[in-house]
């Protein structure tokens, strides 16, 4: 039976989680192999960061799921750019431009405004999607 109390300790152990520290570990490639939790910057006087990569034996990076660090939050696949500082996402297209302040992929045609659309790579456009086509002639 779920009570205030029992949505109480899940808030308060969400609020924990995201409150933690966050370590993407990388393969040869700087591609995101892994992401753990872990302890925070500074804390016990150690760095966190450089402690786990030698513990691992691979190289690690702290990330934030508040964007605060490194631009993006580090997800398995993500490149990390030594250059940037940043974790940059796998392109959802390879007509898609980086966005270099964001870091992240932008298509290059603005999508409209209004209505639901599916990007076309073929055309590079962004195409009506068939649900909603139905939708506004009803």
């Amino acid at each position: 039976m779920e009570t205030k109390f029992t949505h109480l300790l899940l808030a308060q152990e969400q609020l924990l989680f995201n409150l933690m520290a966050h370590y993407a570990f990388l393969d040869s490639n700087n591609i995101v192999i892994e992401v753990i939790v872990g302890k925070d910057e500074g804390e016990g006087g150690i760095d966190w960061e450089q402690h786990y990569g030698e513990f691992r034996g691979q190289p690690c990076k702290r990330t934030s799921y508040h964007g605060n660090i490194r631009k993006n939050y580090a997800g398995i696949g993500y490149t990390y750019d030594a250059t940037r500082d940043a974790f940059i996402p796998p392109t959802p297209f390879a007509s898609w431009v980086l966005n270099e302040t964001t870091c992240n992929w932008e298509a290059p045609v603005a999508r409209p405004q209004v209505g639901l659309y599916n990007w076309d790579e073929t055309t590079v456009s962004w195409v009506v999607e068939p649900a909603a086509t139905l939708v506004e002639i009803l």
